[in-house]
């Protein structure tokens, strides 16, 4: 009975840096730029809701001024090749990921980079 009293608080000392370190990892975020083809706001719109669908999505902005999207996620959850699939099949470019074709041609006229701004 004794060596328990000893073993339990030892244990439990030796037991929580890894929980604590799980409990991080679980929490860890990354915050990635992601240049678009973005041209108005209904395309800001578009991609944001697009990345926000995905799972392990913190927050979306899309500036309109550099067409880039910042995007903070969940380390583990997503991946930055996940979240610009996500932007590419909405139908913009996004970064080297280019836009799908057909989802792009389903965009409005005002949203096609090659009509220009409204």
């Amino acid at each position: 009975m004794r060596n328990l009293k000893i073993v339990a608080p030892l244990f439990l000392l030796l037991l929580l840096p890894s929980l604590i370190m799980a409990d991080d990892a679980k929490k860890k975020t990354e915050i990635i730029y992601i240049q678009t083809s973005a041209v108005c706001g209904e395309c800001k719109e578009r991609i944001e809701s697009a990345v926000k669908d995905l799972k392990g999505i913190k927050q979306a902005e899309l500036n309109l001024t550099d067409k880039k999207l910042m995007v903070e996620y969940a380390v583990g959850k997503t991946t930055p090749e996940t979240i610009k699939q996500a932007v590419a099949k909405s139908g913009y470019d996004a970064d080297e990921v280019k836009a799908d074709p057909s989802a792009y041609q389903s965009l409005p006229m005002c949203c096609k980079k090659d009509e220009g701004k409204h």
